[in-house]
C-alpha cells in the first residue's frame, strides 16, 4: 500500500506542527506590524519584516469553499473516500485547507461554522482538521 502523503516540515514551518502535536493551532505573528499570516513563512507580506512569533488560534472559524473528493489520486486515501477538501475562513481572517469530518457529505454548506480537531497520522506528524462547531445549525442535524 502506498503511504499517505505527508506535509514537507521545515525550519518555517516547524512550531506550526509541533503546536498540531500538542493540540493548538498556532499562527505567526509578525513582531513589528503584528499582523497575523498563514501560511507560515520567514518574511512578513505586510512589512517585509524577518522577525516573527508563535500565537494561539481560536480553533474557530466558517467553511468558505469545498469539493468533495470520490477518486483517490494516492492510494492510500482508497479507504477514506468520500472525504471533503475544504477551505476554512479562521476567525482571526486567513484561510487555510483542510478536511472536514464527522459531516456527511451532503449536509456541507457554505458557511457552516467549525472547529478544528487534531488527527495523528504517525509519532511525528498531525494534521488539523475541522469538523462542525458544537451546538451550531448544522451540528443539529448530524444522527
Amino acid at each position: 500500500m502506498a503511504e499517505f502523503p505527508t506535509p514537507l516540515v521545515t525550519p518555517d514551518t516547524r512550531p506550526f506542527w509541533d503546536g498540531c502535536k500538542e493540540g493548538k493551532l498556532l499562527l505567526q505573528r509578525c513582531l513589528s506590524c503584528r499582523s497575523l499570516r498563514y501560511p507560515p513563512r520567514p518574511m512578513c507580506p505586510q512589512c517585509n519584516s524577518l522577525e516573527s512569533e508563535w500565537v494561539p488560534a481560536s480553533g474557530r472559524g466558517t467553511l468558505f469553499s469545498f469539493t468533495v473528493t470520490h477518486q483517490a489520486l494516492n492510494p492510500s486515501l482508497n479507504d477514506k473516500l468520500p472525504h471533503v477538501i475544504i477551505l476554512v475562513e479562521l476567525a482571526e481572517g486567513m484561510r487555510m485547507t483542510s478536511n472536514l469530518l464527522d459531516c456527511p457529505p451532503e449536509d456541507v454548506r457554505i458557511g457552516m461554522p467549525l472547529e478544528v480537531v487534531f488527527a495523528k497520522v504517525n509519532d511525528e506528524l498531525t494534521l488539523p482538521k475541522f469538523r462542525p462547531a458544537p451546538g451550531s445549525w448544522q451540528a443539529a442535524q448530524l444522527p
